[in-house]
């Protein structure tokens, strides 16, 4: 091996400290390897670039757009209502969790899956008197295991065969070739958790108080033709929900005070509730809820698919102050509805429309994004923030998940590949409305993006200067040329960079080396291919090796040392599941 080689190696190892130490984003360090590789000479501009032209990460972005489809129509909100309901016990309620979550992660993202599950599992775990720390590590696990269903389950999966067929000039693999080990392990993986993990999980209570948060004074009506009309409030799931109380209900000129969970809704029914921002931004997602109106302008609930939520505080100078927001007509004024307000971090009582307005009064607004930009220096506002909260398109969702299930079977009849049929359901995502271009677009994790194309970089480097080979030898060694010793080891490798660097650039770095390897022996690498995607995804160990797991880090209450404690003896009994499974679909002899 030559100074290229080395030099490769050297820059590789530098990367991976860098990512580890974690002061930089894995995009700035990979980016930088890329430029570097090129600058020098060691890989031309064509394979420097070749990632951002890659089918895999071309169908990574396409389905960040499919999930935001399920997402924003209200896809996931489905699931939620219908499965979750009222489990006895901490592992009754974790099996609740587990099934839907893995099944929508074999076919979504599992990103976008848990960020849509977190807020409703937490309101869930309070309405049933459960520690949010007995689910939410129970909630990364089942989407982790759930990935490993299907080749479009995770962004790694995609990525990888995506590199496997540019360096192999092969077909690649289908959406269900990784079935076969994938469902097995995640079953065994499943139960093994519900076996356990109701035991060894730490009870701690919410750390969210309720009083601790602004309190906004919030009214909203239930629609006319919506699901809700009939039934009751504890039906209706408006007794429970965390951090937002029911104060009120107005009908007909009348009020009902102290609302009984027997009291039945009717369509129009004010409903005044009393709770903090991001409650409200969960009641406005349930179907059936929409704006109460405070004029006698239509309301905007036929017009809410662009909107989202903002809070803007009352300027002294402000051109509304002394008015009632009814007499206000902020849609008139502004194109926003008033949703709540908040007046010195509590709550105003009374009838939202009936509240005068005072200088410094917080209003919970329903508006369209342009509305931002539009009065951030208006001097009726002092400060104007984005919650970036949009209400779902509760009519599409049937269409999301008709589309999803169409983008399946063609990719698994072979009908379309999986690039084709991935960029079909994005665009069909758009086209009917189950999510817009804007939201689109933020769907797209750009960081993740860059990481994954500027990772083919370094992975043509290994591969061109002969690094790859030379790691690929020093793995055979240790193995003795033993095939499932050899797999077993890749699956080590890849689980220890995952843990301490990314997954998709953890599997992109390896696949160049475990080709080599395979070359000389003279094996089939869809095995060792196989066991790349499921090590770089079953990350358990720590919050920072695996996306899902820092998301619910937060919200859960957790210790780093919680995820170790549980992690590491998961991450090994999965690994050795897996490497099982694959020796026994693949005749690879064990001994």
């Amino acid at each position: 091996m030559d100074w290229q080689g080395w030099f490769a190696l050297s820059l590789a190892g530098l990367a991976l400290l860098l990512m580890s130490i974690g002061r930089l984003g894995p995009h700035l360090v990979m980016l930088a390897v890329m430029v570097i590789l090129s600058a020098t000479g060691i890989i031309d501009s064509q394979q420097a670039l070749s990632g951002f032209s890659n089918s895999g990460l071309i169908t990574v972005v396409a389905m960040f757009v499919v999930a935001a489809g399920i997402h924003h129509s209200g896809g996931v909100d489905l699931v939620v209502q219908y499965l979750l309901r009222n489990p006895r016990t901490v592992r009754s309620a974790q099996a609740r969790i587990a099934v839907p979550v893995s099944l929508l992660s074999g076919f979504l993202n599992n990103t976008p899956v848990v960020a849509t599950m977190i807020p409703a599992v937490h309101a869930w775990s309070r309405k049933i008197g459960i520690s949010p720390s007995k689910l939410m590590i129970p909630l990364s696990y089942s989407a982790i295991l759930g990935g490993t269903l299907t080749l479009i389950g995770t962004s790694t999966n995609l990525v990888v065969n995506g590199q496997y067929q540019t360096l192999t000039g092969g077909d690649g693999f289908s959406i269900f070739s990784i079935t076969a080990v994938g469902l097995p392990v995640a079953i065994i993986g499943l139960t093994l958790m519900l076996l356990f993990l109701p035991k060894v999980l730490p009870e701690r209570k919410d750390q969210q108080k309720f009083g601790s948060m602004r309190e906004f004074t919030l009214e909203v009506a239930v629609a006319f033709d919506g699901p809700l009309v009939g039934k009751s409030v504890g039906e209706a799931g408006l007794r429970e929900l965390e951090r937002l109380y029911l104060v009120e209900i107005e009908r007909d000129g009348s009020v009902v005070t102290a609302v009984p969970s027997e009291e039945r809704l009717r369509g129009g029914d004010r409903l005044v509730f009393a709770g903090d921002t991001q409650a409200i931004s969960d009641l406005l997602r349930i179907n059936g809820i929409v704006p109460s109106v405070h004029d006698d302008e239509p309301s905007l609930s036929q017009d809410r698919a662009e909107r989202c939520l903002v809070e803007a505080a009352l300027s002294p100078q402000s051109d509304v102050l002394g008015s009632t927001i009814r007499d206000a007509r902020f849609r008139d004024r502004y194109g926003a509805v008033v949703l709540a307000v908040a007046r010195g971090g509590e709550r105003v009582s009374g009838n939202l429309g009936n509240i005068r307005l005072k200088p410094g009064d917080v209003l919970l607004l329903e508006a369209r994004p342009a509305f931002i930009s539009r009065q951030r220096y208006n001097k009726d506002f002092l400060l104007i923030n984005d919650l970036d909260t949009q209400t779902p398109r509760h009519d599409r969702a049937y269409v999301s998940w008709a589309i999803l299930l169409v983008l399946v079977g063609a990719a698994a009849a072979g009908v379309l590949s999986m690039l084709n049929a991935a960029l079909l359901g994005a665009g069909l995502m758009i086209i009917t409305g189950c999510c817009s271009v804007g939201q689109a677009q933020k769907a797209v994790d750009v960081p993740v993006v860059l990481t994954i194309a500027s990772s083919f970089a370094l992975g043509a480097a290994l591969e061109v200067t002969g690094a790859a080979s030379f790691l690929a030898w020093e793995i055979l060694d240790i193995s003795a040329g033993h095939p499932l010793l050899t797999i077993l080891l890749v699956y080590l490798v890849v689980s220890i960079l995952t843990e301490v660097i990314t997954n998709n650039a953890a599997a992109v770095l390896v696949v160049p080396i475990v080709l080599s390897m395979t070359s000389t022996m003279g094996v089939p690498a869809e095995p060792f291919i196989i066991a790349v995607m499921m090590a770089a995804s079953a990350s358990f160990a720590t919050p920072l090796g695996y996306q899902t797991n820092m998301m619910v880090f937060g919200p859960g209450g957790y210790r780093f040392m919680d995820f170790v404690r549980v992690g590491v003896p998961f991450n090994v009994v999965i690994g050795l599941v897996t490497v099982a499974v694959i020796g026994l679909l693949y005749d690879i002899p064990f001994g």
